[in-house]
C-alpha cells in the first residue's frame, strides 16, 4: 500500500507543478518567469545530465536560458542513451530525486519554522476507495494548505529565513515537472520510486524517523503545488473575468 500511495502522491506532484508552470506562463513573459525559477532550473539540469552521463546519452545543447522569447532550459533531444529501456528511465528519475534531495535539504536547514508547525497533512492516508472518500480526501487537501498557510504565518513571515525558504521551495517544486520530450520516462521513474519507497518502508518501517521525515516533506510540498495552483487559478481567472468585462463595455 505504502508503494501504490507515494507513487499516487508523486504523480500528484508532477501534474500539479506542471499545471501551475503552464498557467504562470500564460500569464506573464515566459522569460521572466522562467528567470525567477532559476534555483530551480538549476538543480533540475544538474540531475538531468547527470542522467544523461550515466546512461551513456549524447549531450547537446544544455543550457539553463536559451537565447529566445520563453528563455526556459534547453534539454538535449532524443538523446538515446546506451542503456535499452531503463535508460530513459533514469533520465526522467535524477532531476526528481535531485528536486526532492534539494527540497529535503533547504526544508532542514531554512524551514524549521515551517516544518515544526506543520499537522501530519494528508499523503499518508489510505488512497480514496469509494466517492465519499474522495470528497474527503479533497477537504483534507484544503485544511492542508490551510495549515501551510498557518504555519508559515506564525513562522514569521517578515523573517528572512522564512522568505529564502518559501522562495526555493517554490522554484524546486515547480521544477520538479518533467522537461518537454520526457514524460514518459519521468511518469516510469515515479512508479519505480515507488517501489523502491515500499522496499525502504519494509527495511526501516513506517515509524522509522527517516521514513516520516520523508513524508514530512512530501506533505509541505504538495501542500506548497496545491496552494500555487490555487493562487494561479484564482489570478487567471480574476484577469479573465476582467477581460469579458472590458470587452462587454
Amino acid at each position: 500500500m505504502v508503494y501504490v500511495a507515494l507513487t499516487f502522491w508523486l504523480v500528484v506532484v508532477v501534474l500539479t507543478a506542471w499545471g501551475v508552470h503552464r498557467l504562470w506562463i500564460g500569464m506573464m513573459k515566459p522569460r521572466v518567469f522562467n528567470a525567477l525559477l532559476l534555483p530551480g532550473t538549476l538543480v533540475a539540469q544538474m540531475g538531468h545530465v547527470l542522467g544523461l552521463l550515466v546512461t551513456g546519452a549524447t549531450i547537446n545543447n544544455t543550457t539553463l536560458i536559451k537565447d529566445d522569447e520563453e528563455g526556459g532550459p534547453e534539454t538535449t533531444p532524443n538523446p538515446e542513451p546506451k542503456i535499452p529501456v531503463v535508460g530513459p528511465i533514469i533520465i526522467g528519475m535524477l532531476p526528481l530525486i535531485a528536486c526532492s534531495v534539494a527540497i529535503l535539504l533547504v526544508a532542514r536547514y531554512l524551514g524549521g519554522s515551517v516544518m515544526t508547525n506543520m499537522d501530519d497533512g494528508v499523503v499518508q492516508k489510505g488512497l480514496p476507495l469509494s466517492l465519499a472518500a474522495f470528497w474527503q480526501l479533497l477537504r483534507d487537501l484544503i485544511t492542508q494548505v490551510e495549515n501551510f498557510v498557518n504555519a508559515t504565518a506564525r513562522a514569521n513571515i517578515m523573517s528572512w529565513r522564512t522568505i529564502l525558504f518559501l522562495y526555493l521551495l517554490a522554484c524546486l517544486a515547480i521544477r520538479i515537472a518533467p522537461f518537454p520530450g520526457y514524460l514518459r520516462g519521468s511518469l516510469a521513474a515515479i512508479v519505480l520510486l515507488g517501489i523502491i519507497a515500499a522496499i525502504a518502508a519494509s527495511l526501516f518501517g513506517l515509524t522509522d524517523s527517516r521514513v516520516q521525515i520523508g513524508w514530512a516533506v512530501l506533505n509541505l510540498t504538495v501542500a506548497m503545488l496545491l496552494f500555487l495552483l490555487l493562487v494561479s487559478l484564482l489570478v487567471r481567472g480574476s484577469v479573465g473575468l476582467i477581460r469579458i468585462i472590458q470587452t462587454e463595455e
